[in-house]
């Protein structure tokens, strides 16, 4: 049962992440371009540079949570390095449940309403000729805190089969 909810939840994530990976790849053709554009031919496009902003926003809103699954993040493991299999376990436990779920909830909690508001009117760009997707953009914070919080959840139940095992 735990594994069957840890692949769905890893599975998940990694599935997202190889969507907006491409991205980068969009996001460094669209810069080449504008740059292109404004430099060689004295053209520019609020709409493109904002579509950068809105492409990195969801390759990292995304991303953290699949960054989390590899363990990517930055961590000081000055202690965390020498201790076993099960004292890592313990700590990916106890900060999974003392901190990263905890944080997950207060970005959820006190986000909601600034994007609420944002899609209560729909909010667009506040330059001529940008995007009017900003309600979309900031929609990606919520998105972010559930997949992150999804992810953690995997990790508690990682940790938990690692502290099971040790102990038989």
């Amino acid at each position: 049962m735990l594994n069957k909810v840890i692949s769905i939840i890893d599975g998940l994530n990694r599935t997202l992440f190889s969507l907006v990976a491409w991205l980068t790849i969009a996001m460094v053709a669209t810069m080449f371009c504008t740059v292109i554009l404004r430099y060689a031919f004295n053209i520019g496009s609020i709409a493109l540079q904002e579509s950068i902003t809105y492409m990195h926003g969801l390759v990292f809103m995304v991303a953290i949570a699949y960054t989390l699954k590899i363990d990517g993040h930055v961590r000081v493991d000055i202690l965390y390095q020498r201790w076993g299999v099960k004292g890592q376990a313990l700590v990916n436990l106890l900060g999974s449940v003392f901190l990263l779920l905890p944080i997950c909830l207060f970005i959820g909690y006190i986000s909601w309403d600034y994007v609420a508001t944002s899609w209560s009117y729909f909010e667009g760009s506040r330059e001529a000729g940008g995007l009017d997707g900003v309600f979309l953009l900031k929609s990606l914070i919520p998105l972010m805190v559930l997949l992150l919080f999804l992810q953690g959840v995997s990790e508690i139940l990682k940790s938990i089969q690692q502290l099971s095992t040790e102990q038989t």
